[in-house]
């Protein structure tokens, strides 16, 4: 870095004065190179303002005067370290340094600040990589640090709750370490960032990419001169209006200067593009009307500085009035350290080290207070402490509608000045709305009333059945599963009762505890009550098969194992995978309301990671079970009135049960339904069930106690003979005719016997019975040996037959001997057949 010229002075009162005050050497360090004239041309008028200021005040130079040093900053670390070590080698000795406009060098030059003993007054914002107080105490800066303009952002998409948003960045050193920086704080304020993209040259493709993605809220990172072409864009796309919102964060204080260059689109469709959009910028000039520690008003110093570029014929540089309040921390920094030194030096008479002078610049920085005419300046850790103003594109002109203030951190907003496009501020994303599908009160107080009902009723029959076994201990129609299918009736429609239990009438962990119960309450009471019916038409159908055996199979260890394996697999189910209440999601619906809104209904549900296969289990082993049972009822529909019956509920066990399984599937999205289909399912088969097979017994207890001695006598009478239509009375009976046919048999064998003799006597072939065979019949005699003979061979298995008319046998009612033995269960006495 080349020095431009000699040591120079600022022309002005300064000169005047040199002589008689003490220097205070500053470098001031900007690049005024190639392409940086009007970058200095900007800036030297306002720190000529400033130096005229501090030469006209006696605080808080005094007897001091500030000495500067311009040096060519090139934006070449290598060249501008180079230069800097050349300054402080010829001297004089510098504790101040102005300026650091290039970031590359600013970075580099604030690391090296503590070992060269110098403190960096810059006026420029400080990039991110440099907030490491540590490293990068000696730097200090008048302008925000690009970190608050980024806070600033997130606290103001914290105030309309904007949790989704799109970055769009222009491809910028600077703006690229400002988007990273932006990211890391959405991450910290749990904001999801949608899409971040970044363009170069055209715009047009990065905002396609954030409108395929349902960006509503857009924070834009790009200068002022690409503020035209990507409004443009927007406005052929149609992200602008009441659904979308734009944030322009620039840091720089710069006016609206939107459609200063030419584009494809209109003026209008311009302004109707950036309209109502927000734009974070920090705050050039103070809008007080106090004078500051100058002795000028913000507005009285504006007027000087654009009367003076007038005169030099430059721009306006937006960093001039920080410049200019630069210049006044520097000198009053460099006061307090002098004095301060000087104090000390006289106290101890001792000269003050480097190391001294370092704390004590960094001390300075930290008391530093002062109204400026960019408002007040103080630091804290090294930052700047300011406003950030919150502008709003209102038609042609930007409209200051809230501010940011970097001291307590709050976004100030004026709600009066505020207008948006909508009703109110845009939505981050399409609003879900969430729907919960729940059980009604109505339904569930409707189908507990129906299962309370069932209930009493089968408590009622069981009270009855148990009443009327010990009365009648050898009544018709009594079995010992009796009380087993009642027990399973009622866990079965106890367990309607905590079906349309959800959160808002009980806390999760109660819920949980409900979902195994109900669970154990419906599995159990169907496992019970059919593992009764199917031993009770086993039963049936073994006595009434041709396949009986001289005593009936035991069905106890039939019921127990059926039992047993139920309660292995809701076990096993409950410690290895017990339920939880979980939310499952279903699909989206558009709201008819309003078009940007969609409806999520959800449903609450008993569910556990291996669902389906708990299931599978389940259903595995009863399959089976209910078709065993339909295939035995089928051979057991005509046996009798009490068989179609039994025959009758295990069909509608089955078929009940079958479509409880498919209607709890196909329903699963709505627990209403689901509710509601199931518990009428199982309660009509429980229903069903106590009417079909007890109602006869209730009905025969009821009216054997309201009958008087002798009418119970003939009951119980027509009950014997009833009995003997049951399947223990077949039972007997078949024992019975078996020895009857043993006797007949005996008899039979008697009368063969008797007719042989006779026969021989008459034919007087007793002796000699080859010569009877030889002499041919006297005549055709149908009582003949001959005949009698054969149809004797003919009608004994007949005749033998008959007498066991349960296995298909024929009645006999030719003979008086077998009529006797005849017994016909009269019809009107047929009762059902109990195991």
């Amino acid at each position: 870095m080349a020095r431009f010229g000699p040591l120079l002075l600022l022309v002005g009162p300064a000169l005047v004065l040199a002589g008689v005050r003490q220097p205070l050497p500053v470098l001031f360090m900007v690049p005024v190179g190639s392409g940086g004239e009007n970058l200095t041309a900007g800036l030297l008028p306002a720190v000529s303002l400033a130096l005229q200021d501090l030469e006209r005040q006696t605080e808080p130079l005094g007897k001091y005067r500030v000495q500067l040093q311009l040096l060519d900053s090139q934006c070449d670390p290598a060249k501008d370290l180079k230069v800097l070590f050349d300054a402080l080698w010829a001297g004089p000795m510098y504790l101040l340094m102005l300026g650091g406009a290039c970031p590359s060098v600013t970075s580099l030059i604030a690391r090296a600040l503590p070992a060269l003993g110098l403190l960096q007054v810059s006026f420029e914002a400080p990039p991110p990589s440099l907030s490491n107080r540590k490293w990068y105490r000696h730097l200090v800066s008048t302008v925000p640090p690009v970190r608050a303009v980024n806070l600033a952002t997130v606290k103001l998409l914290q105030r309309y709750r904007w949790r989704r948003v799109g970055l769009l960045t222009q491809d910028r050193p600077g703006l690229a370490e400002m988007t990273r920086d932006l990211i890391r704080q959405l991450l910290r304020a749990d904001v999801q960032l949608a899409a971040a993209e970044r363009f170069s040259g055209d715009a047009c493709s990065g905002l396609r990419r954030l409108q395929d993605e349902d960006v509503r809220i857009i924070v834009g990172h790009f200068e002022d001169g690409s503020v035209t072409d990507v409004f443009c864009c927007a406005f052929r796309l149609g992200l602008f209006g009441p659904r979308y919102q734009w944030i322009l964060a620039a840091g720089r204080s710069s006016g609206w200067r939107l459609g200063w260059q030419p584009s494809s689109c209109s003026a209008s469709s311009l302004l109707t593009a950036a309209d109502g959009s927000f734009r974070l910028q920090v705050r050039q000039l103070s809008s007080t009307d106090t004078p500051g520690v100058s002795g000028r008003t913000p507005q009285e110093y504006l007027e000087l500085y654009l009367k003076q570029l007038n005169q030099e014929g430059s721009e306006v540089n937006p960093l001039h009035a920080f410049a200019y309040d630069a210049v006044w921390v520097a000198a009053r920094v460099l006061v307090q350290v002098k004095e301060t030194a000087r104090k000390f030096g006289s106290l101890r008479n001792v000269s003050v080290g480097e190391e001294e002078e370092g704390k004590m610049l960094l001390e300075a920085v930290k008391s530093t207070h002062f109204e400026g005419v960019t408002g007040p300046v103080s630091f804290r850790n090294g930052e700047r402490m300011t406003v950030i103003e919150l502008i709003q594109f209102q038609g042609d002109s930007g409209v200051l509608v809230g501010e940011f203030n970097t001291s307590h951190q709050q976004v100030r907003v004026l709600n009066q000045l505020l207008r948006f496009k909508g009703p109110g501020p845009a939505r981050d994303q399409t609003l879900v709305r969430q729907q919960p599908l729940r059980v009604g009160l109505l339904l569930y107080c409707v189908l507990s009333a129906a299962a309370v009902g069932t209930i009493f009723i089968t408590l009622t029959v069981l009270c009855i059945i148990i009443i009327g076994r010990w009365r009648w201990p050898q009544r018709p129609g009594a079995s010992p599963q009796d009380e087993l299918l009642l027990l399973g009736l009622l866990l079965s429609s106890a367990s309607v009762l905590f079906s349309g239990l959800d959160r808002t009438s009980l806390p999760d962990p109660t819920l949980e505890i409900f979902c195994s119960v109900r669970l154990w309450t419906l599995s159990l009471g169907h496992t019970v009550g059919l593992a009764a019916l199917l031993t009770r038409t086993w039963r049936v159908y073994f006595v009434c098969s041709v396949r009986l055996k001289n005593q009936l199979q035991e069905t106890g260890r039939v019921q127990l194992w059926i039992l047993l394996l139920d309660l292995l697999v809701l076990t096993s189910w409950q410690i290895l995978d017990p339920l939880r209440w979980e939310v499952l999601q279903h699909r989206l619906e558009d709201s008819a309301a309003d078009q940007d809104v969609v409806i999520q209904s959800f449903s609450e549900r008993c569910s556990s990671a291996n669902m389906e296969l708990w299931l599978t289990a389940v259903c595995g082993f009863k399959a089976p079970l209910l078709g065993l049972g339909c295939f035995l009822a089928w051979n057991i529909r005509a046996a009798a009135v009490s068989g179609r019956l039994l025959a009758v509920s295990m069909f509608s066990l089955t078929g009940f049960s079958a479509s409880a399984a498919a209607g709890s599937l196909l329903t699963s999205s709505d627990p209403a339904a689901q509710f509601c289909l199931c518990s009428m399912l199982i309660l009509s088969c429980n229903l069903f069930i106590l009417m079909g097979l007890f109602a006869p017994q209730v009905f025969w207890l009821l009216s054997s106690s309201c009958s008087s001695s002798g009418e119970l006598q003939q009951v119980e009478l027509q009950a014997d003979a009833a009995e003997e239509a049951g399947v223990e009375g077949l039972r007997r009976r078949n024992q019975e005719l078996r020895s009857q046919s043993g006797q007949l048999d005996v008899q039979i064998e008697t009368i063969a016997m008797e007719l042989s003799a006779t026969l021989q006597q008459e034919t007087g072939c007793g002796a000699a019975p080859q010569l009877c065979t030889a002499r041919p019949p006297a005549e055709e005699n149908i009582n003949s040996p001959e005949r009698v003979r054969r149809r004797l061979s003919m009608q004994l298995p007949i005749l033998h037959h008959s007498y066991l008319p349960v296995v298909g046998g024929v009645r006999s009612s030719s003979s008086s001997l077998f009529g006797e033995q005849e017994v016909v269960a009269p019809r009107h006495q047929d009762h059902f057949l109990y195991s």
